[in-house]
């Protein structure tokens, strides 16, 4: 029997495995890096061992580090979770050799399906059916699209698509390189790519007795950079035919390797119905709660129990209803899925749904790691009743701090092609991006009155109003979709703004204001910290697309001229490191507008700086290798 267990992993994961161990009575060790020393794992866990550094690479990813501090924390298990080493087979190797349970599969099948290439011969070979990779030597027009991958790893790092040949060269050369730097394995491979294919998963688990549950499909589909954002169980649409032979693929799988424990076999679908495998998780998937949430399991406990040698029941139970699970990540979608860091002040969402989280309020998202902040999941009797209550849920959300895609899957939720399930496949994104991230000006100004109202009455003893006519007050907020000055008077006749004539004031507190517009209440929560405010509403009624809430930065009277910066300017737009020059670049050359220049690694993710407009490279500062600040000057461009 386990008694304690370490999680050799940070943020979300560990507390999930966290809760399911106060649940069986297992004291728990949490292992954290320096940027990690105030995280919430570390604050809930019973044992805390610290890591010393903040790099990935010097902390969570040294299995020495963590197997040592498992022994000295008298742990007797380790649970990967998943990311960082969960399917490295020579740190599950170290912990059994040190005496320790690992919460997950045998060392041989973790070898067996941690190169692609190799996995593929195996399911090949166990009668799995796949797709035939393409020799990049020998491809023509007639192979296009194609799709770089690399060969270790995952989360959409060092894969690259190539619409022209002349583009493969490159793209193996960048995707060897990410792989590289984020895995320690340069090796890729290249496959056809699919254009219209459904992303559909099949979670396994499997004991010592010769057991192996499948516990349904998922739809993972809905990607953003290769990297899940919307995910659902069971997939919809699938024909029962189609499903049966996902789950015996799925099965066959496992029993080709000698699986154990919990572990997900990914395919792909394309629009004509044929399954392909693509690879094998051999560990917990971020996406499991939609499982859980149908199966009415605990697959945390579950890998516990398979751990430990008990055995499964010869049949899992029924499925019942429709999960639904949004991934809530600190970043821009309109400024390429830009990562954000900062404090989050506050993260809270309405009862019903499950909200399985990193961070809690106060608590800061640094540039070292993933950013996504929590999973949301909804589970209803039926798919309809699910989407509508995720979506409903995170539009009530209170989010405060760096920018988030909740609007995008609220609007994501809500389209027609998911909610009827009609155009779920991987291309989602590339038809509706624009349209899904297109700045809703609407109804922004009544946001900005109520903040400027609301600081008006924090900043006045007399709460704002006057009893002699003067000259109106004035206050400037910027916001997606433009900047807002508002111009109002406060007076024994109540309120008077200017461009507002059918509203009303109704309540004023320094953090709630109520208004009444054209006969109609709407209440505004309003929280100020420094100078962005962050004002929430309920959604507009009659399914309007304005949405129930906004972030406005209030604006200086009298802008900086020191804040100026030379036209042309490339400024980081995250903290990172710069990882990439473009090669033979150099100050005086000539570029042109979208060319590539450097590139910054920041939360996992390489982000390509490119040059605004055409001209000359007059300076290039950026470094290989440097480490920058956010605002840092990398090149400067001179049309």
């Amino acid at each position: 029997m386990i008694r304690t267990l370490l999680v050799a992993n940070r943020g979300e994961i560990a507390r999930r495995v966290f809760r399911t161990c106060r649940e069986l009575g297992i004291s728990t060790v949490a292992v954290y890096s320096d940027a990690d020393a105030g995280a919430a794992h570390v604050r809930e866990a019973d044992t805390a061992v610290r890591l010393p550094g903040d790099a990935p690479a010097d902390t969570y990813l040294r299995g020495d580090l963590i197997v040592r501090a498992a022994l000295a924390a008298g742990a007797d298990a380790v649970h990967p979770g998943y990311g960082f080493l969960s399917e490295n087979a020579g740190f599950a190797a170290a912990v059994a050799g040190a005496g320790l349970v690992w919460i997950g599969p045998p060392t041989d099948a973790i070898e067996a399906m941690a190169s692609k290439t190799r996995a593929k011969e195996l399911m090949a070979a166990a009668g799995v059916p796949l797709m035939a990779p393409v020799d990049p030597a020998t491809a023509t027009e007639a192979d296009l699209p194609l799709l770089v991958k690399a060969a270790a790893g995952g989360g959409g790092r060092g894969m690259r698509v190539v619409t022209g040949l002349a583009d493969l060269p490159g793209a193996l050369q960048a995707a060897e390189a990410e792989a590289a730097a984020a895995f320690g394995d340069g090796e890729v491979f290249v496959e056809p790519y699919v254009v219209g294919g459904r992303h559909i998963e099949v979670q396994i688990l499997a004991d010592a007795h010769g057991t192996v549950w499948t516990l349904g499909t998922r739809d993972c589909s809905l990607q953003r950079r290769h990297q899940k954002v919307i995910e659902e169980a069971p997939a919809p649409g699938l024909p029962d035919a189609l499903r049966d032979t996902l789950h015996g693929a799925a099965a066959q799988a496992a029993r080709a390797i000698g699986y154990r424990g919990a572990g997900t076999v990914e395919f792909l679908v394309p629009p004509d119905g044929r399954v392909y495998f693509l690879e094998m998780n051999t560990r917990l998937q971020v996406e499991h709660p939609v499982t859980e949430e149908i199966y009415g399991l605990d697959l945390v406990a579950l890998q516990v129990q398979v751990a430990e040698g008990r055995a499964l029941d010869a049949e899992p139970p029924a499925p019942s209803g429709h999960a639904v699970e949004a991934r809530l990540y600190a970043e821009d979608p309109v400024a390429g899925w830009r990562p954000q860091t900062g404090t989050l002040h506050r993260l809270a969402l309405p009862d019903g749904v499950r909200l399985d989280s990193g961070v809690t309020d106060g608590d800061t998202v640094t540039v070292h790691y993933d950013p996504m902040l929590a999973k949301v999941i909804a589970w209803a009797p039926t798919r309809d009743e699910a989407v509508r209550k995720l979506a409903g849920a995170l539009e009530r959300a209170r989010i405060h701090g760096p920018v988030t895609n909740r609007e995008l899957l609220v609007r994501s939720l809500r389209h027609p092609e998911f909610a009827e399930a009609t155009g779920l496949d991987t291309g989602f994104y590339d038809r509706h991006l624009a349209a899904l991230t297109k700045a809703e000006a609407a109804g922004a100004e009544l946001f900005a009155l109520a903040a400027a109202l609301a600081d008006a009455h924090g900043r006045s003893r007399f709460g704002g109003f006057r009893n002699v006519p003067s000259g109106p007050q004035t206050k400037t907020y910027a916001c997606a979709g433009g900047a807002y000055e508002v111009r109002y008077r406060l007076g024994r006749d109540g309120l008077a703004a200017e461009g507002f004539p059918g509203v009303r004031l109704a309540g004023l507190t320094p953090g709630e204001v109520t208004l009444e517009v054209d006969g109609l209440r709407r209440q505004f929560t309003v929280s100020r910290y420094g100078d962005q405010i962050h004002v929430d509403s309920p959604p507009a009624s009659g399914g309007a697309p304005t949405p129930g809430a906004r972030t406005l930065t209030a604006l200086p009277r009298f802008p900086d001229p020191a804040a100026r910066t030379e036209p042309g300017s490339l400024l980081a737009p995250m903290p990172g490191t710069v990882v990439r020059i473009a090669p033979g670049l150099a100050e005086g050359d000539r570029v042109e507008a979208g060319q590539p220049l450097l590139w910054l690694e920041a939360m996992k993710m390489e982000h390509k700086i490119t040059a605004p407009a055409a001209g000359t490279l007059t300076s290039l500062p950026a470094r290989t290798g440097r480490q920058v600040e956010m605002g840092a000057l990398l090149a400067v461009v001179t049309d």
